[in-house]
């Protein structure tokens, strides 16, 4: 298995058994990473909180993948360290750069030291959430940066400066050296500068000066081989409210999901009620990766297509329309090696088609092909007050929310309308 660049099966491969030792942190990381399947695949037979009172287990190799805190390499050293440690050995890898008074503290401990199999840093510190977009997963960014009295705040350093660190990993496990660009204050004179002005300076600084120090890993570039753009909402006010017509955009603004989740209702087969099933929405399904950036109403027709080339030309379909067809003994051969990839392929269409559904149902009840239109009309100058207007008197059982988006789409187009 290959995490931030590193392979960890040639620790794995030596032993039997071992036990994987996250934070609440880290194990977020490699949850967005991999499966469990995964993890067990590698030779890992546990996986254990760091923090949660553990088993003693003196016969197994222990993988710590953690933070750089004090409080993790406190925990750590109080596993290993004694007469009786936790574990035979311990493979400490650590999310990001760990700081040198933190090594200094490791090295202190003269018990723990011939117990460590290795010491690393996997720079791994962000969270995938498909194959080409991550999150640092600050959900009170928002409040911690720009919020009031947010420079006075202790948080403000503590939230800036873990989202660059979480940034930079990204390009330690990419080995890409970015230039790192972000867009200045538009004040001309720079006493008239605010705080939240110089947000993405301070961002785009801190990203760098971590960046730079890992020039010193091997083969990391010495050059920058890239560009990485620091952005704000205030680029492009529009996108988060305008209703956004593909298939993944409309999944997570019109259904109630919970991240990639997706709870569809499965028959039961007792004959009872129906039972509730998760289902996730990731690269792992190619008709989701397929589909996702599509427009809604292409996605349907696509689904529809798919569905009827899968029942006309599969085997096992053939045999479910038509169960009084007599079938020879090869037929019938054919028929079961074609079931099981038939089940899948059925499954998998069945829970799109089922979500797309829902998806114009929405869009039919809550009348938004009208209201789309209006809303791109207006980003593209061809509507107005006058539309506007004329669309919420006659649509006046429209949504609070849709009738909110609506004017907040206004309000940017025209904010001159606005000022006093």
């Amino acid at each position: 298995m290959y995490v931030g660049g590193f392979s960890v099966s040639h620790i794995t491969n030596r032993v039997i058994e071992n036990v994987l030792i996250m934070d609440k942190v880290t194990v977020k990381v490699l949850s967005h990473s991999c499966k469990m399947a995964d993890i067990t695949d590698q030779g890992v037979s546990l996986v254990e909180d760091l923090f949660r009172r553990r088993q003693p287990l003196p016969s197994m190799d222990a993988l710590y993948f953690i933070q750089p805190s004090k409080e993790n390499v406190v925990m750590f050293l109080s596993d290993m360290s004694g007469r009786e440690p936790l574990y035979k050995k311990a493979y400490v890898f650590f999310s990001s750069p760990i700081p040198k008074e933190l090594v200094n503290h490791i090295k202190c401990d003269t018990s723990v030291l011939p117990r460590i199999g290795a010491l690393r840093e996997m720079n791994l510190e962000y969270f995938p959430i498909d194959n080409q977009a991550f999150i640092t997963d600050h959900e009170r960014a928002l409040e911690e940066l720009y919020g009031e009295n947010a420079e006075k705040s202790r948080n403000f350093d503590t939230c800036l400066n873990t989202m660059a660190k979480r940034i930079a990993t990204v390009f330690a496990s990419l080995k890409e050296f970015p230039c790192v660009r972000y867009r200045s204050a538009k004040v001309s004179d720079p006493s008239l500068t605010t705080f939240r002005d110089s947000i993405p300076e301070k961002l785009a600084t801190a990203i760098w000066d971590t960046v730079v120090k890992y020039k010193s890993i091997p083969n990391f570039p010495q050059t920058e081989t890239c560009e990485l753009l620091i952005l704000d909402r205030s680029v492009d006010q529009i996108a988060p409210v305008i209703h956004e017509w593909t298939y993944d955009a409309m999944c997570h603004d019109l259904l109630q999901m919970d991240g990639n989740k997706y709870v569809v209702e499965v028959p039961s087969k007792t004959g009872g009620e129906s039972e509730k099933k998760e289902a996730l929405l990731e690269d792992h399904d190619p008709v989701w990766l397929e589909l996702r950036h599509s427009h809604i109403a292409d996605a349907s027709e696509r689904l529809h297509d798919k569905m009827t080339n899968l029942m006309s030309k599969n085997k096992a379909a053939q045999m479910q329309q038509n169960r009084d067809g007599e079938l020879s003994t090869r037929d019938l051969q054919k028929v079961v090696q074609a079931l099981p990839q038939f089940n899948e392929q059925r499954d998998r269409l069945s829970l799109h088609v089922e979500i797309a559904g829902r998806i114009n149902q929405v869009i039919r009840d809550d009348g938004l092909r009208d209201l789309g239109q209006l809303e791109q009309d207006l980003v593209f100058g061809d509507a107005g007050a006058k539309e506007v207007i004329n669309f919420l008197r006659t649509n006046q059982d429209a949504t609070p929310e849709n009738k909110l988006r609506l004017l907040m789409i206004y309000s940017s187009v025209y904010p001159e309308k606005f000022e006093a």
